[in-house]
């Protein structure tokens, strides 16, 4: 079958032929419907050096973020039916500390024993044909169409989970909520947020495009620059917004993050560029929480299907087959990817 293989750090990834999987005990044979380009792929093969925090040990089939139709059991599986559409849930823990038994296997407690941190991160993932995951990692999308959905497995799930655990700041009339970053997570955060809360939505990007998809969503948008920071003050009266999410991550947007949050407010950086923050007693709102997160559960992820199913989630995605592939990588390099690209191996 064709991969999308890395196979050394900083070194574009090569579209390859390989075998095809077999499923383990536990595990289950997935015909990939859809796997998404991310940000994070890039950084596996483009960034990263080898030791270096979150690197993977090369080789291995990319693409964690999948969705897909049962082909096949492994051995001991039972209670699925073939034929059926699944989304997958990347992270795969030890799955028997506290963390991977309430289903939040990206904070697993032996994560440094564990050979991969998850399904195409360090496991071969579903930029592919055919991908093997275990079965307990699957959320089932009924009738709902696996292509539009496969993106929510990371680009959903991750703002999802940070927007949830910063709900208490935005409940109650007048509140106002920060998106920073309008790609696939701001986007897909945008929706989030108007479905989650009654908040005034504000949106805030460099590309025109982007905003003006998120005005379509709801949101007020500011756009990037000179005056941006006054601006979103102005909106909200001058006293800031109860909670902002950076979706990018780089030193200038975590700094224009905590620069627009009022007193007592929460700012959550979800984008890893590796950005850093000089915090002074003196300039920081007081008693602001400054925040980060990484990914969400797999009970999230079934409560991110749910609102994909109430049409409450509208993922913004170009598909590419698998001959162009390389090229949906590319393109995200380059910064020419609106949404998510999503590789279709089957169409």
């Amino acid at each position: 079958m064709r991969a999308v293989v890395f196979e050394n750090y900083q070194t574009f990834p090569e579209l390859k032929d390989v075998e095809k999987p077999v499923p383990g005990p536990g595990e289950v044979l997935l015909k990939v419907a859809g796997a998404g380009a991310c940000h994070s792929d890039v950084a596996i093969f483009q960034d990263f050096t080898e030791g270096a925090p979150g690197a993977q040990r090369p080789e291995f089939t990319l693409g964690h973020e999948n969705s897909g139709w049962i082909e096949e059991l492994g051995p001991g599986v039972e209670g699925l039916n073939k034929g059926d559409a699944y989304l997958v849930y990347g992270p795969i823990g030890c799955q028997h500390c506290r963390a991977c038994s309430r289903g939040q296997d990206t904070y697993c407690e032996n994560a440094a024993t564990m050979p991969y941190m998850g399904v195409g991160l360090g496991r071969d993932g579903g930029m592919a044909e055919y991908v093997r995951v275990p079965a307990r990692n699957l959320v089932p999308l009924g009738d709902a169409d696996p292509v539009a959905a496969a993106s929510l497995s990371d680009a959903g799930l991750t703002p999802y989970h940070a927007i949830k655990l910063a709900l208490p700041h935005l409940n109650g009339g007048g509140k106002y909520a920060l998106v920073i970053g309008l790609g696939g997570l701001g986007l897909l955060g945008v929706q989030i947020l108007k479905a989650l809360t009654g908040a005034t939505v504000i949106a805030t990007d460099m590309k025109p495009e982007a905003m003006a998809e998120a005005e379509r969503l709801g949101a007020v948008t500011v756009p990037g620059g000179e005056g941006q920071i006054d601006r979103i003050r102005e909106i909200t009266g001058g006293r800031g917004v109860d909670a902002a999410f950076d979706f990018v991550g780089v030193a200038p947007t975590v700094k224009t993050a905590m620069e627009s949050t009022a007193r007592q407010g929460r700012c959550t950086i979800v984008g890893i560029a590796g950005g850093s923050y000089d915090w002074s007693f003196f300039t920081a709102p007081y008693e602001v929480e400054l925040t980060s997160t990484y990914w969400g559960t797999i009970e999230e992820l079934y409560e991110v299907v749910d609102l994909f199913n109430a049409g409450q989630l509208e993922p913004m995605y170009t598909t590419y087959p698998m001959d162009r592939a390389l090229e949906a990588y590319q393109a995200l390099v380059d910064g020419k990817i609106s949404g998510r690209a999503v590789v279709v191996p089957h169409s």
